[in-house]
């Protein structure tokens, strides 16, 4: 990947559009189905920089993707952590008043925003940040507590979800199988490839779907408006993950992130349109 011989476009876009071609024929091209992504809220270091990155500054991105009309999917850690990079700390605050509010609206949007368990506490467990992860080297045991009580406090605040968008992208492959006993869709990212090896997306990986994300849709709006612009153009009818960090975009000034939302806005999908289509897939017409 890092020497682009493996990439999005050759890799993923391309080998499945040529299965739509062969199964469709001229019906094959069509316009693309971005399913967004968002990591994270709380952000994971909205104890630590609450004038940057609190409530009112995520409150702003909100804004900014319901005024273009693009629905997307809040990937969200029931605790917020002090000093998350740091794997020697320990303390935690549950979601406060203000972050409940913001939950609580966006749940009211009628599946605009769709909600995923972003881990526990997204504290990393190596200090490293090339093995940032708060999963990797987790034994099965404390793995599968983890995840069953992050579910049980996310549920705690009204949440239910399908979704796993792993904090860091980072999962050991052992860990694949008790996250797809719990969720439909495990996401992840560039950083999953060297723990689980390079996918197109999505695509189903044991009992659930893989839909990770990768560059250049996987970034800042910046890098991810011109290549979502391209397979406008080129008609790639295939569902399309993009993943977004609303702090980088506060970071950039939001005008990147306007510009992007404006122009993806007509080929967006609503995440539970996917969900429908992965449990049809499954064979659960009923669900």
């Amino acid at each position: 990947m890092k020497a682009g011989r493996i990439t999005y476009e050759r890799n993923v876009v391309s080998p499945l559009m040529k299965v739509r071609q062969h199964a469709l024929g001229s019906s094959a091209p069509g316009p693309p189905r971005f399913l967004v992504r968002v990591d994270e809220f709380p952000h994971y270091l909205a104890w630590d920089e609450p004038e940057k990155y609190g409530t009112d500054a995520y409150r702003r991105f909100h804004e900014i993707m319901a005024s273009a009309g693009v629905p997307y999917l809040i990937a969200v850690p029931p605790r917020v952590s002090r000093s998350p990079l740091d794997p020697t700390q320990t303390e935690w605050r549950p979601i406060t008043d203000d972050e409940q509010a913001m939950l609580d609206a966006m749940r009211a949007t009628d599946g605009f925003v769709a909600f995923g368990l972003h881990g526990r506490d997204h504290r990393t467990r190596h200090e490293s940040p090339r093995r940032h992860s708060e999963l990797c080297g987790l034994p099965a045991g404390e793995t599968e507590e983890l995840l069953d009580g992050a579910l049980g406090e996310l549920r705690s605040f009204g949440i239910e979800t399908e979704v796993f968008v792993p904090p860091y992208n980072r999962f050991d492959a052992a860990q694949y199988e008790p996250l797809a006993s719990r969720f439909l869709v495990v996401g992840g990212g560039p950083e999953s490839v060297p723990l689980i090896g390079f996918h197109r997306t999505p695509v189903w990986r044991g009992d659930a779907v893989y839909l990770p994300s990768y560059f250049p849709l996987y970034g800042r709006a910046a890098d991810v408006l011109p290549a979502a612009q391209s397979l406008i153009d080129r008609q790639a009818g295939l569902w399309t993950p993009i993943v977004l960090h609303w702090g980088w975009e506060a970071d950039a000034g939001w005008s990147d992130l306007e510009r992007m939302a404006a122009a993806i806005a007509p080929y967006t999908a609503r995440w539970e349109d996917f969900l429908s289509a992965a449990r049809k897939s499954r064979g659960d017409a009923d669900r």
